[in-house]
């Protein structure tokens, strides 16, 4: 994104909006007149939803959600391309930079903003640059869920990081870490642009493919060579965590949800020099969905106060909905206080839009990287 997300901006808009919602808008009577339910595919790892969120849902609206997990976007894109012929999925929980990929393969239906309720969302986050791209040809086809960070987890007691901690540290023979294939190679990138060791700037490889192919060849190459200290490799929460608590890491480049359920083991959640990694989250509905009505309820209800709480505490993240934040528990305020003050908040490094033939691609450097 083009603009930067102020963590305390949105936590203070939504504390002096929370007086201004607006009251709730009836059920539409079409939400529950094909089968009352909604199948929808999203994050593994993430029990909050199952026991809280849903049910809630379910209660406001009488919508019964049939939830599948998958552990990763590379998993729920394959899973949405054979749905796209077979049915089965109605919304589906990518990130911002992933909707061109999914749009250029035709998987997208758009959303009927009469449905919606969009003064509901904190400012940035559905609108702005983050509105823009949620609109690939002029259509809304993507509206926020939550948002987080990925950054460094750390062994408080073992961790061996440099001051200021770097994202070059989860590199370090002194320490053995857990990481994500391709987050983990753009980490390398962006480590090597920062220290002067790339022939051109790290962002030009999310544009232009020949750039991509340089730029990579010699993340990949520098990742090979530091490939010793990694002790698991991840791709959902459940592997993050085990990488830790089983495995033995002393750092690791993980979701802030893992850094967050760590903190009471001796972990802590750290933002590099270089800057945290930064996502936004959110849903999209499948082309050929069956529950259109009962989409557009769903994506409704996380918006509101008690719905965009409940979604933000199961991702243990920030919540994109007006008022939501006084309705959290305060260790998570807390917890995100800690790790991103003005500064760390300034470089936060939003993930790139993504081209389907750029994901291809930086599949087969991850691929290449595990294999190694």
């Amino acid at each position: 994104m083009t603009s930067r997300l102020n963590r305390r901006r949105f936590l203070k808009a939504s504390a002096a909006g929370a007086g201004l919602l607006a009251a709730p808008a009836l059920i539409s009577s079409k939400a529950l007149a094909s089968s009352g339910e909604l199948n929808f595919t999203g994050w593994a790892g993430y029990p909050v939803l199952t026991e809280k969120a849903f049910p809630a849902f379910e209660a406001a609206t009488g919508i019964k959600v049939n939830f599948t997990e998958m552990p990763d976007q590379d998993t729920m894109f394959g899973a949405a391309k054979v749905a796209l012929d077979s049915g089965g999925i109605d919304v589906i929980e990518p990130t911002i930079d992933r909707v061109g990929a999914w749009d250029s393969n035709g998987l997208l239906g758009t959303f009927d903003e009469s449905k919606l309720a969009v003064s509901n969302y904190l400012p940035g986050l559905a609108d702005g640059a983050a509105g823009e791209r949620s609109r690939p040809g002029g259509a809304l086809k993507y509206v926020p869920s939550v948002w987080g960070t990925e950054s460094l987890v750390v062994n408080e007691a073992e961790a061996k990081l440099s001051t200021p901690p770097s994202l070059g540290d989860l590199f370090s023979p002194d320490n053995q870490s857990v990481l994500r294939p391709h987050s983990a190679l753009a980490a390398m990138g962006r480590y090597l642009d920062a220290t002067g060791k790339l022939p051109r700037p790290w962002m030009d490889s999310y544009t232009d493919m020949g750039a991509m192919t340089e730029l990579w060849d010699i993340a990949l190459a520098e990742a090979i060579k530091a490939k010793g200290n990694v002790v698991q490799w991840w791709s959902g929460e459940n592997e993050a965590n085990a990488g830790f608590t089983a495995n033995g890491a002393t750092v690791g480049l993980c979701w802030d949800s893992t850094g967050f359920n760590l903190r009471k083991d001796g972990y802590k959640y750290v933002a590099p020099v270089e800057g945290a990694f930064a996502w936004h989250q959110g849903f999209v509905i499948m082309k050929n969905a069956a529950n259109v009505e009962q989409a557009h309820e769903f994506v409704k209800w996380v918006s509101t106060a008690e719905g965009a709480s409940l979604w933000a505490t199961a991702f243990s993240a920030n919540p994109v909905g007006k008022g939501a934040a006084d309705l959290m528990d305060p260790e998570v305020s807390a917890y995100y206080n800690g790790t991103f003050n003005d500064e760390a908040l300034s470089k936060l490094w939003w993930w790139p839009d993504q081209s389907a033939d750029f994901l291809a691609k930086r599949a087969e450097y991850a691929d290449k990287y595990k294999a190694a």
